[in-house]
């Protein structure tokens, strides 16, 4: 099946690392992450693009909007290792639009919060518009949180409630839509659960809970059981776990640690429990998971 899957395998495959290189994860993680000899940090590096009728429309879409979301996107990757970032280049192809101030004004205001400031970048013309935003972060060395480090036994747990931002692009209204077009990357969490809950595995949820949970357990080399996750006010069970976008933590813990039920007011919940089944294979309630999540490639 053609898919992102079979495509950062052959990628990962045909892109080996060199024993002598300082690059010391790359293809199929939140981040690639480079040592500089010498450092007490590690960097991490990431990339999304943010493109105009998959990711936002210019008719429902402010392009405030549209700069805080694909910024977002890649904080968020940086969240999940534990990191923190560190500075942004992006490139902006403008469609048939007029020049729009209002973005670019957005994209430093945001990068600035972000504590990210922009460092560059390209702008061009194309037959719609794209942004692609690369945030470069850092994390101490040897700490980044990764999607390979569940083991059979050890408890689920995701942040937040799921499903805010697949109802908010339902319902176009209120709460949901503000979850939306303001998702916040858990910077803080990312950092708590590194340096205090030592936590082993680690991503955030940017395509739902079922496919990003496969994604993990693929990594880890194994399984998963899970009950239904908490969910946003009025969302249902499928946008809870295939809706994407809500940019929460999904990440797992060693039995017994102590992990509270909040953490900045953003509840943390139990939702199962890594197990010993075929690498990929997630259970809700006992029945097989697939992973329907979003895929830009998969038909």
């Amino acid at each position: 099946m053609f898919s992102e899957r079979s495509v950062t395998d052959r990628l990962r495959e045909k892109s080996r690392i060199p024993a002598s290189s300082a690059l010391v994860l790359g293809i199929g993680d939140d981040c690639a992450i480079y040592r500089p000899r010498g450092s007490a940090d590690d960097l991490l590096f990431t990339t999304d693009m943010c493109i105009e009728g998959v990711h936002f429309e210019t008719g429902t879409h402010k392009p405030a909007e549209i700069a805080y979301v694909a910024l977002a996107r890649s904080v968020s990757d940086i969240a999940a290792m534990g990191g923190r970032p560190r500075f942004s280049l992006v490139s902006v192809a403008l469609g048939e639009q007029k020049p729009m101030p209002a973005l670019f004004d957005a994209l430093a205001k945001y990068a600035a919060e972000f504590e990210a400031p922009l460092a560059g970048g390209d702008l061009a013309r194309s037959d719609r518009m794209f942004l692609d935003v690369m945030v470069a972060g850092s994390v101490p060395r040897g700490t980044a949180l990764r999607r390979a480090g569940a083991r059979p036994g050890h408890e689920i747990w995701v942040s937040g409630a799921l499903g805010g931002s697949a109802l908010g692009l339902e319902k176009k209204t209120g709460k949901a839509w503000r979850r939306h077009v303001r998702p916040q990357p858990r910077i803080e969490l990312g950092e708590f659960l590194r340096s205090k809950l030592r936590a082993t595995a680690c991503m955030d949820l940017s395509d739902g809970l079922s496919l990003d949970l496969e994604r993990l357990c693929v990594a880890s080399g194994c399984s998963a059981d899970i009950a239904e996750p908490p969910r946003f006010p009025g969302a249902t069970l499928e946008q809870a776990l295939h809706g994407g976008e809500d940019y929460e933590l999904l990440f797992t813990v060693r039995p017994g640690t102590r992990v509270p039920a909040q953490f900045n007011r953003i509840p943390l919940t139990r939702i199962g429990n890594i197990g010993v089944g075929a690498a990929g294979e997630v259970r809700l309630n006992g029945a097989r998971l697939p992973g329907l999540g979003y895929d830009h490639l998969r038909r």
